[in-house]
């Protein structure tokens, strides 16, 4: 995914920092608090994007904040949001735990996430090559993500710089929720769009679609075994069996199957 080097951002000192969360928090609510908390972001670490998302309870997906996608957003956002989202491992995150937190993409990634056309698609798509996502609570029981990444040839977010972002999460989370918070009730989206499509098939059994659901999150033959409490041989067998009733040959044709 890159490169770990030194962290290219110097901590500000503790007036600017507070000149500048002090100029996003009085911009809540307006459509200039995105550009003002990015601003006040980038003091901590350089970074090339912050977009996001929100989810519902019934498993729905949202345009939280993308205005300034970098790729073509019918792959990123629109089929994202369309049901490709089941496979990010930041809603798998969020499901597991909706709780105010910075969240760290490759801590919480499956073992073979960037062999799959998830990411092929999604990530390969923006040159996205380390991203962490601040968690917030928003109305009507839905979580949002909002994420900071690196793209192209920059390096991996360092240990200060994670540090750092750590250090600030709870503030973010807060005054970002803050902005966000009605989001789902003035979405028209949220009302009406339909849950997403479940990683499921006809022809498969349960745990066949158990196993097709990991092999497209990313997952290898071990950690599958793993997760499922499985012996690798079972899943091997499974795998060539799921592949034979679906007619295909190819984690790419999976993909394509149930998410065109």
């Amino acid at each position: 995914m890159g490169t770990t080097t030194e962290s290219l951002g110097q901590m500000p000192s503790f007036e600017v920092w507070n000149a500048h969360v002090g100029r996003a928090a009085g911009l809540i609510g307006s459509r200039g608090f995105p550009d003002a908390l990015e601003a006040a972001l980038r003091l901590l670490a350089p970074f090339q994007m912050m977009n996001g998302f929100f989810y519902s309870p019934d498993s729905r997906a949202f345009d939280l904040y993308n205005e300034k996608i970098v790729a073509d957003r019918a792959i990123i956002v629109d089929r994202y949001v369309e049901g490709a989202f089941l496979l990010d491992p930041f809603y798998d995150a969020i499901c597991s735990s909706n709780a105010r937190r910075m969240i760290l993409m490759r801590e919480i990634a499956p073992d073979d996430f960037a062999k799959t056309e998830y990411y092929r698609t999604h990530y390969a798509a923006t040159q996205i090559v380390d991203e962490i996502g601040f968690v917030m609570a928003l109305a009507n029981g839905f979580t949002g993500v909002l994420s900071l990444s690196r793209t192209g040839n920059a390096p991996l977010f360092v240990e200060q710089d994670l540090a750092r972002f750590h250090s600030v999460a709870p503030l973010v989370c807060a005054i970002a929720e803050r902005h966000w918070f009605h989001a789902p009730s003035l979405s028209l989206d949220s009302k009406s769009a339909l849950p997403a499509t479940r990683i499921d098939h006809p022809l498969l059994t349960k745990r066949e679609g158990q196993i097709v659901t990991l092999i497209l999150k990313g997952h290898s033959n071990h950690s599958i075994a793993a997760t499922l409490s499985l012996s690798l041989n079972t899943v091997k067998v499974h795998r060539r069996q799921t592949y034979a009733k679906l007619n295909i040959s190819s984690q790419v044709e999976l993909f394509r199957l149930f998410f065109g």
